[in-house]
């Protein structure tokens, strides 16, 4: 099972055991978090897609660490007019492994709610 959250204006496509960099989320390591705005989760051909989030659908994860991405140089220059400027940027990004995804919610496919609507009746009659 996987699914697409999103978080930190970004969209990540996760699945369970997946370890994955995202924005800086308050927390320390070994806090649980959940991401409640799922935009898609599929299992095979069963698919649910939100509009644009999944009711109900939830994705869990526990904060492993919390840490910095790599050193980004800026680098301005004018030719020829003695101007040059740098600076640098380090993103602060959480490390989250991803531990449970939780489909409930979301419309029910129209076989498996004709199903469901079945078998209540015939437990019904065969009680009486």
């Amino acid at each position: 099972m996987y699914a697409v959250i999103k978080t930190g204006g970004k969209q990540y496509r996760v699945a369970a055991n997946d370890v994955i960099r995202i924005e800086r989320l308050p927390g320390e390591a070994g806090d649980t978090i959940t991401f409640e705005e799922v935009l898609f989760v599929g299992e095979g051909d069963d698919v649910k897609v939100g509009a644009p989030f999944i009711k109900g659908a939830t994705v869990t994860g526990e904060l492993v660490e919390q840490a910095r991405g790599k050193k980004v140089h800026i680098f301005k220059k004018r030719r020829r007019k003695h101007y040059q400027r740098s600076a640098g940027h380090r993103q602060d990004l959480s490390v989250v492994r991803i531990t449970d995804i939780a489909a409930s919610g979301g419309k029910k496919s129209a076989s498996k709610a004709k199903k469901e609507e079945a078998a209540p009746a015939g437990e019904a009659s065969s009680e009486a």
